[in-house]
């Protein structure tokens, strides 16, 4: 072998070990490998381990032994279910360089509350108030996370985007692939529209307004228009913003995400949205992945939940690749006074780099399910949509479980009100643009492509 074979080959393997570290690979590795076993299996006969697996609690109002039989009824899947994540998602910690000792600690105790949060879930009172288990989990999280102080094992498991994009990729294997291509063009457009107004209402207050540094401007701006944490972190490393910059911008995207989880939804229900034109809104005018999950879910209608990850993560979470490569020319040729030649060399792979890769799992899960039902009959199918997507959506619910009690655990008011007024209002200001102009856009302009998605 040549050196230069030997030096291609090195980078190679070492552009592997780099792809392994990433949160993005493991949910991606984690919940595709879900949707192939639990295929194979369905195919093989051996479908009963995931079924099994596949925990719902039933509802459940002052009977306490009706609830102790259904959970003992529940409790050899329960033990599959913990074991299972707990092997999975404890090899991604150690690849990813968490403890893991400390993680596996911690996942048994999320794992746990988990448990009891949709057992609180099921009671029937609870559901009467509309307040269904992730939100609940959220609360109750929350609740801990605000008045008592967590122990440092603990946080090891709480890995809000560890859970949740691991959730978002299950949940494109429920989506057939002929929905995404029927409301993507609108999806995309749509985010297209409400990104572009919503980075420039919000980075004008910042600069303008408020005499904010274009930096932290940006930053604010992409948290609040393209995906939340992830947008304001991959836009703050485009253009060199200060570490300060980004806390303060996730501070805010965290604020209005966790309001819009209650908003939102008592907004659609009072206005009388359809289900589906509430899902879209929600993933129009929400800030964050989980926080948007949780506000569908409130709906209770799965018709929301499905144009919500339409709208959110086909249309808004796709663009922060491009954005972050704009940004950095914007950077170099405007706030560092460089020529228009510094910003060519702006490498063009960052919009690769930048790409939530994730999002690639998404449509992979979705291809892969659709593709096998078209192969069935319609007996098949219907037993294949039943025991596997079935099974799929249960698992996609308790990883959504384990990614609001993240969220409420390591959520701190005191903390988030610490950074000021000018952000807090310039990011504001953005809110107050997004939310009206979604709701006109999802209600008026794209409702027939919303109304459609069943």
């Amino acid at each position: 072998m040549s050196q230069i074979e030997a030096t291609k080959k090195a980078k190679q393997v070492s552009e592997g070990g780099k792809w392994l570290k990433k949160e993005d690979s493991w949910a991606i590795i984690i919940a595709l490998g879900l949707v192939i076993l639990t295929t194979i299996t369905f195919f093989t006969g051996g479908s009963k381990f995931f079924t099994t697996m596949a925990v719902s609690i039933p509802s459940w109002s002052n009977d306490v032994s009706k609830l102790a039989g259904g959970i003992g009824q529940s409790s050899l899947g329960l033990i599959y279910l913990y074991v299972f994540f707990t092997a999975v998602f404890g090899m991604g910690a150690k690849v990813l360089g968490f403890n893991v000792k400390q993680f596996i600690a911690g996942f048994t105790t999320l794992f746990v509350a988990s448990i009891l949060v949709t057992v609180l879930g099921s009671n029937t009172f609870i559901k009467e108030m509309q307040l269904e288990t992730p939100l609940l989990a959220l609360i109750i999280g929350l609740l801990f996370g605000n008045t008592m102080k967590l122990p440092e094992w603990l946080h090891q498991a709480l890995r809000t985007e560890y859970y949740v994009k691991t959730g978002i990729i299950l949940m494109g294997a429920t989506l057939p692939f002929t929905i995404i291509l029927k409301a993507g063009p609108a999806a995309i457009t749509q985010a297209l529209i409400v990104s572009v107004v919503t980075f420039g209402i919000i980075y004008f207050a910042a600069t303008k307004l408020f005499g904010l540094d274009p930096r932290l401007g940006a930053c604010l701006g992409a948290g609040g228009s393209i995906c939340g944490v992830s947008g304001a972190i991959a836009i703050g490393g485009a253009c060199r913003a200060e570490k300060q910059h980004v806390s303060i911008a996730i501070s805010m995207v965290i604020i209005w995400a966790v309001a819009m989880i209650f908003l939102l939804p008592f907004w659609a229900k009072s206005l009388g949205l359809a289900p589906g034109i509430a899902g879209a809104w929600i993933g129009t005018s929400e800030f964050a992945d989980a926080a948007g999950f949780a506000a569908a879910e409130a709906i209770g209608d799965e018709r929301a939940v499905k144009t919500f990850t339409l709208m959110k993560v086909v249309g808004r979470d796709m663009f922060v690749g491009i954005w972050a490569f704009l940004v950095a020319i914007l950077s170099v040729t405007v706030w560092e006074k460089k020529s228009a030649k510094d910003s060519e060399r702006i490498d063009k792979k960052e919009i690769w780099n930048r790409f939530p890769k994730f999002i690639i799992g998404f449509f992979i899960a979705s291809i892969l399910t659709t593709i096998v039902i078209s192969f069935l009959d319609q007996k098949a199918g219907a037993v294949y949509s039943k025991d596997i997507i079935g099974t799929l959506k249960t698992l996609r619910g308790w990883t959504f479980t384990w990614t609001f009690l993240c969220i409420g655990f390591t959520t701190r008011f005191r903390e988030l009100t610490s950074v000021g007024w000018k952000p807090l209002a310039a990011f504001t200001l953005g809110v107050i643009v997004n939310v009206p102009l979604g709701y006109w856009l999802s209600n008026a302009i794209f409702a027939s492509y919303w109304l459609s998605i069943k």
